[in-house]
């Protein structure tokens, strides 16, 4: 069975973490990995943190965190737009080839 790699982006109400969107890699470990590096954001997740995104793998359907970073909404945004943008190039460039 296939790994698969996505984002998960979610925010903190007051039932807990509610989960609101995702991106999705297909198999590509590096390129997710690679992508969340760039994401900007704190890896120091405190209680007053709101916006989270995670890196996230399905390991025999069953979906393991693998890192969590807290953001801003002006973070968020920036993120956003870089994830499309990588996403965008990925899928363009498996067409190419």
């Amino acid at each position: 069975m296939k790994t698969q790699f996505y984002i998960l982006l979610s925010l903190k109400t007051p039932q807990g973490f509610a989960d609101y969107g995702q991106y999705f890699f297909g198999n590509d470990r590096e390129a997710a990995y690679e992508l969340f590096r760039q994401l900007k954001g704190s890896e120091d997740l405190k209680d007053n943190c709101l916006l989270h995104i995670d890196l996230m793998e399905t390991v025999d359907e069953l979906p393991v965190k693998i890192k969590t970073i807290c953001c801003t909404l002006e973070e968020l945004a920036f993120n956003c737009k870089l994830i499309a943008r990588e996403i965008f190039r990925l899928k363009n460039l498996e067409e190419i080839a």
